[in-house]
């Protein structure tokens, strides 16, 4: 190949590179310009409901497009997990240690929260433990950005999203939290209940009696609001969630998410009062398992039908190899299957063309020994 040639092939592809680039410049620049654009346009509504100019003008400070939020709110789900499998990963044995370790450690304050609000501890934990693991993963986003980001930016739900940033304003009016130390998701779910703004004016609760309700840095002001959250939806004192029924026992109608053959539960209305926090029934028995799982009850006893058996830690360590082996990024291999695990597993699934669900399981380390 001649200089000339390799001089135009390279000033080509330049040209095609610059081609391509423009268009996500020029929609970045785009997004930007209408962020700033409703920032201001939104500034005489914050301030009629109650927000100052100042604490306004020090909210959005600095702030520009959540990219992430937008793509998050943009994409649907390409798979969903089946209920087994969310147990199993939601409900690790990690984070049932860790909830044994909360319990002990807050004795004092669960005790006094259970008193006041007539909520057990154990699914009070359940919930902090689910959410965020109790406390450890809030989202990492700026609430007031991302908010704004999916009220002027987003083509879903603009209008949810715009009374959720004023009622988040009105919080940081009231001088909850400072601006920069209110994190939460991509989509506004806040500190270490996720509460969105809305849900934190109405059952947000002072645990620590400093006048303030910080469900970010103070655990008693998240623990006491999930606890009231739960009570103002109608948890009933001293009733258990429910309990899984086997050997055919049980009276009424049983719940049986795995189809007639897998595990039952009989359920109360405290179990119809945790889906009030998520409206999902892998959400709600999750948390409820791994309440009973902190309390100190043991697996479900019932097995799974046609589940694929997740990897014990000896097994979760091999396949951590393997991935890394293969070129994934899983970090230093430690057994637990964190993030980067589960991005590293859904990479390989899909280059594999199966089901990418990001779940550890027996025949997926199989197959990877196997050389696929």
């Amino acid at each position: 190949m001649t200089f000339r040639l390799r001089s135009v092939l390279a000033i080509a592809a330049a040209s095609l590179a610059l081609a391509a680039s423009a268009p996500a410049s020029a929609f970045a620049q785009s997004s930007q310009a209408r962020f700033d654009a409703y920032v201001q346009r939104l500034k005489p509504e914050a301030m009629k409901a109650g927000v100052s100019s100042a604490l306004y003008d020090r909210a959005f400070r600095g702030l520009k497009v959540d990219q992430e939020a937008i793509d998050k709110s943009n994409t649907q789900l390409e798979f969903k997990q089946s209920i087994a499998v969310y147990i199993d990963t939601q409900v690790s044995d990690t984070r049932v240690a860790n909830g044994k370790a909360n319990a002990a450690k807050y004795a004092d304050l669960l005790a006094r929260i259970e008193r006041t609000y007539g909520v057990d501890r154990y699914v009070v934990l359940g919930v902090w433990g689910m959410e965020t693991n109790y406390g450890s993963s809030m989202g990492g986003h700026n609430v007031i950005e991302a908010l704004a980001t999916l009220a002027c930016c987003a083509t879903r739900r603009p209008e949810f999203f715009r009374k959720e940033l004023i009622a988040a304003l009105q919080i940081l009016q009231q001088g909850n939290v400072a601006p920069e130390n209110m994190i939460g998701s991509w989509a506004g779910a806040m500190g270490q209940t996720q509460f969105m703004p809305t849900s934190f004016k109405a059952y947000a609760a002072d645990g620590d009696g400093d006048g303030k309700r910080d469900i970010w840095g103070s655990t008693a002001d998240a623990l006491a609001s999930t606890a009231n959250y739960l009570r103002k939806h109608g948890w009933k004192s001293g009733v258990r969630w429910g309990q899984e029924v086997t050997g055919g026992g049980g009276e009424g109608k049983l719940f049986r998410p795995g189809g007639p053959n897998g595990p039952a539960f009989m359920t109360t209305s405290n179990y119809r009062v945790i889906k009030r926090y998520n409206n999902a029934d892998s959400y709600a028995l999750a948390v409820a398992h791994l309440s009973d799982r902190i309390r100190g009850g043991g697996p479900i006893q019932t097995p799974w039908p046609n589940h694929d058996k997740p990897l014990d830690e000896p097994g979760r360590f091999e396949l951590q190899a393997l991935l890394a082996r293969r070129g994934y990024d899983v970090g230093e291999p430690d057994g637990k299957i964190g993030p980067a695990t589960r991005t590293a597993i859904i990479s390989y699934q899909r280059q594999q063309g199966i089901l990418p669900d990001g779940y550890a399981s027996v025949s997926l380390l199989r197959r990877m020994k196997s050389g696929r």
